[in-house]
Parts: C-alpha cells; structure tokens; sequence
C-alpha cells in the first residue's frame, strides 16, 4: 500500500524533500476572483513567512490549502499526493500530519488547555484516556506552559498563553507541517519574540515544517528561512528576507524598506 511518506518529492532545484506544492490555484466567489493561478512550494524543515495587504487572499490560500474553501481550479499536493485524488484513508493520513494555529487560538471556551490539546487526538486515535492526559501534559509542557495551565480554562489566560495552549493542540498528533495563521497578533513586543523563538526552537528540536501567515515584521527578520508576498491575486515574489529588501516590487519595496523595516534589519545587523 502506498502511504504519504512513500511519494515525498525534491525540490525543482533538488534541494530538499517539497512537502507543500501549490500550482495554477484559482479561488474565487461568484466573480470575485481572490487567487487567480497562484503557484507556491515549501519544503521540508523550513520557516516561510506569508505576507501580503490585508485582504490580499492570505488567510483564503490557507483555508483552501485545508481544505476548508473549495477552489475553482488548480492543484494542491502535500506529501506528494493530489488533494483531489487521494483515497479517503489517504487524505485521513495526510490530515493527521499537519497542524493549525487559527488566529487567536480558537481554543473551545467549554474546555480546559488539556481538554483542548486532547481534541485532535480524541478525532483521530482510540487511546485511553490517561494516555492521553499524558501525552496531552507533555505538550503543554513543551510549548512553556506551567502545569497548572493545563487544568485552566480560555478565559483564565493571559493571550499569549492562549497562543502557546493553541500551538500545544497543533502539535498534538506530532505533525509534519505547522499552519500558523498570525501568531503574534494581539501579542506586545517582548511576547511576540518569546513565541516566535518557541516556533524557532519547535522547528529545531522536531524537524516541523512552519507555514506562517503574518504580518509582523520581527518575525520575518528573525526566524523566517523564506518569504512569500500575495498580491494581484498571486506570489509576486519569494525568496529571502535579502531578496526582499532588494525588490523594486512597489508593495515589497514598501513594506520590507519602510522606516519601521530599515530600523529592523539594522538592529538585527552587526
């Protein structure tokens, strides 16, 4: 039987396994076309970071790589396998290797952090449940949350432990790919760096494939490999933040050479 991990594919360049493959992607509703033959790849064991004018499409790209919007036309391919003609084990397999951060948690309000964490493995494994309370303590405890935090509630947290409860639940089933859909939102300064360093050392430590949907900059000049900028319904450009800052794309240019982006690179330069 072929499974995911058996059709991973290279690169274009050959450099490294492409765990994501988007290409020709169209979304559209009614006549509103949001994403119009869109192309984008990321590989294993990086960090791309997704940016683009709000309203631009981003937050549509993911749901659609999820499976949550339907597209018009186009192919999308993770492990290898076209979403469209896997099997329903196959693509039963393929969602337990991934993991979503929605924005602002999404944690169920009714349940407790470790209640929350238990969620994807309560959907897709028949485990008992001191196993699970286990397994479930193990992330909350890796993400930096006291154990305490696992017997609290949504409303008792403060917002960036709301973000680290929600980053728990992604990992739960040890996946291969991490949707992070603006991570630091809402978070000041010094949390925002904490997280971003968390994602950082969950990438090192477990091998993750991060697709992060932001906006901040600091987060793109400290722990993104890759950008990729949305904009005219498409990728514009992709590369490092160097390609970035080199661009004479208008929007790019503005963005990533803006005062606030000059200010970042130069503190972040020797």
């Amino acid at each position: 039987m072929t499974t995911t991990r058996d059709v991973e594919t290279e690169g274009p360049d050959g450099n490294g396994e492409v765990l994501l493959s988007v290409s020709d992607l169209t979304v559209a509703f009614g006549d509103n076309v949001i994403l119009d033959r869109l192309a984008l790849d990321i590989k294993r064991g990086e960090i791309l970071g997704f940016v683009g004018a709000s309203g631009s499409g981003k937050s549509v790209l993911l749901r659609t790589i999820l499976g949550l919007i339907r597209k018009r036309s186009g192919t999308i391919k993770l492990f290898g396998l076209d979403l469209e003609k896997v099997t329903e084990e196959q693509r039963l397999r393929i969602d337990m290797r991934l993991g979503v951060l929605f924005q602002h948690g999404a944690l169920f309000s009714s349940l407790t952090v470790l209640e929350n964490v238990q969620v994807p493995m309560r959907e897709y494994l028949d485990l008992p449940k001191k196993l699970m309370d286990e397994l479930a303590m193990l992330k909350i405890e890796l993400v930096g949350l006291p154990p305490d935090a696992a017997y609290k509630f949504p409303s008792e947290l403060s917002g960036g432990m709301i973000k680290r409860a929600a980053l728990a639940r992604a990992l739960a089933l040890d996946p291969d790919i991490v949707f992070l859909d603006e991570p630091t939102s809402g978070l000041d300064p010094i949390g925002a760096a904490d997280f971003d360093e968390l994602v950082a050392k969950m990438r090192d430590t477990m091998g993750l494939t991060v697709y992060m949907v932001t906006h901040d900059l600091d987060s793109l000049f400290s722990v993104c490999d890759r950008v990729a900028v949305l904009g005219n319904r498409k990728v514009l450009i992709e590369g490092t933040i160097d390609d970035m800052l080199k661009s004479e794309e208008p929007w790019v240019k503005s963005y990533f050479r803006g005062k606030r982006a000059r200010q970042l690179d130069l503190a972040a330069r020797p």
